[in-house]
């Protein structure tokens, strides 16, 4: 089955997988993808099984790309996740633990064994496990941001309410 990249994808995504992809293999020296062209880079990272997401380098960094397993792991469309402050992705509890992860990357350049909880749109709990991060730049070395993948995550029971 092919899926398409949906018709309001941002014009910059063909660009940014690049440097995505490049970043991820000078990072890690192993490739995200199989490397092919540009625009099937872009289609096979899209519809890939693993989460790709990335963020930008504001002080509350925003979502700039997420591929299909992203939207349907945070249960939001699009529209929603693009712009979206990534620190919405993890509980208020485990925000510092996020902060300190995403400074040990900017520090080494990448990280491959994260693990944490994470918290959908909808308020569902999962854990994720041998994440990567990473660096993202563009071809001059200017840090565009930093974007993360997975392919391992567990639902975690709800949380009990918590008492008056």
């Amino acid at each position: 089955m092919t899926v398409p990249l949906p018709a309001d994808a941002p014009a910059d995504w063909l660009e940014l997988t690049q440097c995505l992809l490049d970043s991820f293999r000078k990072c890690t020296g192993r490739e995200l993808i199989a490397r092919t062209t540009p625009a099937e880079e872009l289609l096979t990272l899209w519809k890939a099984p693993r989460v790709v997401a990335f963020h930008d380098t504001q002080d509350d960094p925003v979502f700039r790309y997420g591929n299909l397993a992203a939207f349907r792991l945070w249960e939001l469309p699009l529209k929603r996740f693009l712009g979206m402050p990534s620190r919405q992705t993890a509980e208020p509890i485990h925000r510092d633990e996020r902060q300190r992860l995403l400074q040990r990357t900017s520090e080494l350049g990448y990280v491959d064994d994260y693990r944490g909880i994470r918290i959908s749109s909808t308020g569902k709990r999962f854990l994720i496990e041998q994440a990567i991060l990473w660096t993202v730049r563009d071809p001059v070395g200017q840090t565009l941001g930093q974007a993360a993948t997975f392919d391992r995550w567990t639902p975690l029971p709800e949380s009990p309410p918590l008492p008056d």
